[in-house]
C-alpha cells in the first residue's frame, strides 16, 4: 500500500499543471476563427417565475473582442455589449448611449458575469497552488486549486475539475478569504473541428437565494448555446456602429 501511494504521488507531481491550464484554454478559444452563437439564458430565483433572455453572441479572440446583442425579452431588446480588449461598453438603445461597465458585473442581473462570455485565460490569470486526481460523475479529472496572479479577474480563487480530455467540467469560484461564491457546471460540449463549445452551462450562486418551506434554495442560471459557428464575420460586427444599427 505504501509503494502504491508513493507511485501516485510521483505521478501527480510530474504533471505540468500550468500546461494543463493552457490546453484547457486552447480547446475553448478560437484565435484563428470568429465565433457566433445563440444563447438562451434562464434565470431561476426561488419562489419566482423563471425569466428568459435570448442573446446573439459574437467573438473574435484574435483581437480580444466580443459583441452581445439582446434579442429577448422585448423590454431589453436592442441592449448590447461591446468588449474591446480591457474595455467593456454597455449600449442602451433608449438613450442611444454607450457606458463603460465591468467584466465582473452580473450579466443582465443573472448569476452569469460579463467575463463568462469572453475567451478563457486561466493559464494567464491564475497560478496552480495544488493539484490532485479525482472523479466527477463519470469523468476522471484533474482537480486544481488556483489563485489569481493579478487583480483584473472576477474571482481571486478558483477550484477546477478538468477531465482527462482537457475540458473544464466544473469550477468553484471563491473570494480572497475563501468564501464559496458560485459553482459552475459544463456537462456537455459541441466539437467543431479541433475546438469545443459548451452546449449548456449551469451557474449556482452560493450566496443568493431564498428560504422556501424552511430550506434554502440557491439562485441558478442556465445558459444553453445553439447554432454555434466558426464562420467568418464582417469586421463591422465588432463595433459600436453595429449595435447602433440594430436599433434603427
Amino acid at each position: 500500500m505504501t509503494i502504491l501511494i508513493c507511485l501516485m504521488t510521483v505521478n501527480i507531481s510530474a504533471v505540468d499543471f500550468k500546461n494543463l491550464l493552457k490546453q484547457a484554454d486552447g480547446l475553448v478559444n478560437y484565435p484563428g476563427h470568429d465565433f457566433s452563437g445563440e444563447y438562451t439564458i434562464v434565470q431561476v430565483k426561488p419562489g419566482q417565475t423563471p425569466t428568459t433572455t435570448i442573446a446573439a453572441v459574437f467573438r473574435r479572440d484574435s483581437i480580444e473582442t466580443y459583441v452581445i446583442l439582446i434579442k429577448e425579452p422585448s423590454i431589453n431588446k436592442g441592449q448590447g455589449y461591446l468588449k474591446q480588449k480591457n474595455t467593456l461598453w454597455f449600449f442602451d438603445p433608449e438613450s442611444r448611449k454607450f457606458n463603460s461597465t465591468s467584466s465582473s458585473d452580473r450579466f443582465q442581473n443573472t448569476n452569469a458575469r460579463n467575463s463568462d462570455f469572453t475567451q478563457s485565460t486561466l493559464a494567464l490569470d491564475y497560478d496552480v497552488v495544488s493539484g490532485t486526481e479525482g472523479m466527477l460523475g463519470r469523468y476522471d479529472c484533474w482537480i486544481l486549486n488556483l489563485e489569481a496572479n493579478n487583480d483584473e479577474v472576477t474571482y481571486p480563487k478558483m477550484k477546477l475539475w478538468i477531465s482527462k480530455d482537457g475540458l473544464v467540467r466544473k469550477s468553484e469560484d471563491y473570494s480572497l478569504s475563501g468564501q464559496l461564491l458560485r459553482t459552475t457546471a459544463i456537462p456537455d460540449y459541441y466539437k467543431l473541428g479541433d475546438v469545443f463549445v459548451p452546449k449548456r452551462i449551469l451557474f449556482v450562486d452560493a450566496l443568493r437565494g431564498a428560504r422556501i418551506d424552511g430550506k434554502f434554495q440557491n439562485e441558478k442560471t442556465q445558459i444553453t448555446i445553439d447554432k454555434p459557428s466558426l464562420n467568418d464575420l464582417p469586421d463591422s460586427v465588432f463595433s459600436k456602429s453595429f449595435l447602433e444599427s440594430m436599433n434603427r
